[in-house]
């Protein structure tokens, strides 16, 4: 409205997001979105694929160019990223221009969510782009948040359990790995309950969380997308896992179902119910 000023808020830390489309807004860049908003920062979003989906599975993935991903990250280059997180990419190509967008934001805290395979079961990732994922992407991630599936392709055949394979990637240069065991728990442990390990180089911090019932889709793009804010606002990578983990899991608990097949997390459960007031009087 004509003289009306808008309200004076804090900075919001900015991330960059780079990660691929999903139309059901379950995972991807809506997914990201929402999360860094619920978390207290302000998501800048760049298309890295389009994908042809619903809520039970992934039909198609159309990767964007690198040379379009350059352009638009280029045009967000005037303004302050506390954070980058990445999601899909879905060809060499588009992870050539990622890799290019990390390297010319030095110092700035990386979130790697390593999206391999679709809930439904449709393989993301070919083993040329696995291998590039390793030798571009993980040596330039502060974090990386792979599932026990993600893990084992990521570190290869040759690591005997999951601390060798997180070992291995920190080998290649990331920084952590936040292993979560959602979709596929360790052999004989507890069904009611979920594990998620945090792995560094000099200790390892883990976390249990009640099993929800149910099947989601986004729940691990919602966790890394809430890592990337709460490291954007400047927590330490401990408290920072900890606190987006208690928000996915409270996003997964308020899930919504949309049709008969998986869950969508709830970001924005905590927004209130009621109407918003107008602030002026219609004529």
């Amino acid at each position: 409205m004509a003289g009306e000023s808008p309200a004076v808020s804090a900075d919001l830390p900015i991330v960059l997001v780079l990660s691929g489309h999903d139309p059901t807004g379950g995972a991807g860049l809506v997914a990201d979105n929402e999360a860094i908003a619920a978390c207290g920062g302000w998501a800048m979003t760049v298309p890295t694929a389009l994908t042809v989906q619903n809520c039970r599975d992934v039909q198609a993935v159309y990767p964007v160019s690198g040379s379009h991903i350059q352009e638009m990250a280029a045009a967000l280059d005037d303004l302050p990223v506390a954070a980058i997180k990445i999601g899909l990419v879905a060809s060499i190509d588009s992870l050539s221009a990622v890799v290019g967008i990390i390297r010319e934001r030095p110092g700035i805290p990386v979130i790697v969510d390593p999206v391999i395979k679709a809930g439904g079961g449709t393989q993301l990732s070919a083993a040329d782009l696995v291998d590039a994922f390793r030798e571009l992407l993980l040596p330039r991630a502060d974090i990386v948040t792979p599932n026990r599936y993600e893990l084992a392709r990521l570190a290869g055949p040759d690591s005997a359990d999951d601390t060798q394979r997180a070992v291995s990637l920190m080998h290649l240069g990331c920084q952590a790995v936040l292993v979560t065991g959602t979709d596929d728990p360790v052999s004989g442990a507890d069904a009611s309950q979920v594990v998620h390990t945090l792995h560094r180089p000099h200790g390892d911090r883990q976390w249990q969380w009640p099993r929800l019932a149910g099947s989601y889709h986004g729940s691990g793009c919602t966790l890394a997308a809430a890592l990337a804010a709460r490291l954007a606002i400047g927590e330490g990578v401990v408290s920072a896992c900890e606190q987006a983990q208690a928000f996915t899991w409270q996003a997964l608990k308020r899930g919504w179902r949309p049709g008969h097949d998986q869950y969508l997390p709830r970001r924005l459960w905590q927004l209130p119910d009621t109407p918003f007031t107008v602030p002026f009087t219609t004529v």
